[in-house]
């Protein structure tokens, strides 16, 4: 006997509108239903374009841009006749074949890896020093930003006067403590110069690695040291055994980042010794831009700017897959 028979007919009736009514709803929106979710998707586009128009104008274009003018024989005469003869690989070829491509690589492999260094380690010993709870502790922080905030040309002046070989303020406060007798010639010095760059560039990148790790240290547990003191994990050990592991993550972040960011820096370098003396402190973002906007070979120039990208590219793959393999083990 079926629930129809036992009900009485209003009653059956009744049901039977609600199941058909339940079922139709299941299979099929309303029209009113299907409506709004079409308006929620017509406004879920409407705020994605101008972000996809800004990112393509503003970003897609140019490196586009770099690229094909890499591929041609780009001058000044370019921007009056329009005329850009295409040369296949030769301003990569000339560009890689040039003399002073060897020693631009060996200087932006010392200078990324000197100051990754220095900043990495400097600011993780800021951070976990910071974790400690004492007066002031916010305020120094905050000071401890001013050199991330500044503009690089702005630092980069101060710099070169404190650096000054006659009448900077380092020589001064060097040979006021009888520590040196004349004035160390920190940027004119072919042996000094590009670790005065490098000592420069660790100052400015002291707050990002600072910021950025003291916040993934926040975001520990202290359950987890007060559990690895009870098998007595503290000190070296609770760094090696907690911190190390739970802040991996961000130390991936925090150097990749970092490369990438070093690679390309240009405005110290400009503005402290302008990759002199002889050449002592030009890197392949400063060959590239003399190529660019003193020799005016703009074609030459992006091949170098593209070779640079390439480079950070490369790294950048290859450190997140060892990572995610040492995470992975």
């Amino acid at each position: 006997m079926s629930l129809a028979t036992d009900l009485p007919h209003s009653e059956g009736q009744a049901a039977g509108r609600a199941v058909k009514t339940h079922s139709s709803g299941t299979e099929k929106p309303a029209p009113r239903r299907r409506s709004r979710q079409r308006r929620e998707r017509i406004f879920q586009w409407l705020f994605l374009v101008p972000a996809v128009v800004y990112m393509t104008l503003f970003f897609g274009y140019p490196v586009v841009k770099n690229v094909v003018m890499s591929f041609q024989e780009y001058t000044t005469s370019t921007f009056f006749t329009g005329e850009a003869p295409w040369v296949g690989f030769t301003n990569y070829v000339t560009v890689l074949s040039s003399s002073l491509f060897s020693t631009s690589l060996l200087n932006t492999v010392l200078f990324t890896i000197g100051s990754i260094i220095g900043q990495f380690v400097i600011g993780l010993a800021l951070a976990i020093f910071f974790q400690r709870k004492f007066p002031l502790n916010g305020i120094l922080r905050s000071l401890l930003l001013l050199p991330w905030l500044l503009p690089l040309i702005v630092s980069s002046a101060v710099w070169r006067w404190i650096l000054d070989k006659d009448s900077g303020a380092l020589n001064r406060f060097l040979g006021d403590l009888g520590i040196i007798d004349t004035g160390v010639p920190w940027l004119t010095s072919t042996s000094l110069a590009l670790i005065a760059v490098v000592g420069v560039n660790i100052w400015i990148g002291i707050p990002f690695n600072l910021t950025i790790l003291y916040g993934g240290l926040q975001e520990i547990p202290d359950e987890l040291y007060e559990a690895g003191s009870l098998d007595g994990a503290t000190g070296w050990k609770a760094f090696r055994h907690i911190t190390w592991p739970m802040l991996r993550p961000v130390v991936s972040v925090v150097l990749v980042l970092g490369v990438v960011y070093t690679l390309k820096v240009l405005d110290i370098i400009l503005g402290l010794t302008n990759g002199g003396p002889a050449n002592s402190t030009q890197t392949i973002a400063t060959q590239s831009y003399n190529l660019s906007f003193h020799e005016f070979k703009f074609g030459e120039g992006a091949a170098l700017g593209n070779v640079l990208v390439i480079i950070s590219l490369v790294f950048a793959v290859l450190y997140l897959r060892a990572s995610r393999r040492a995470v992975d083990e």
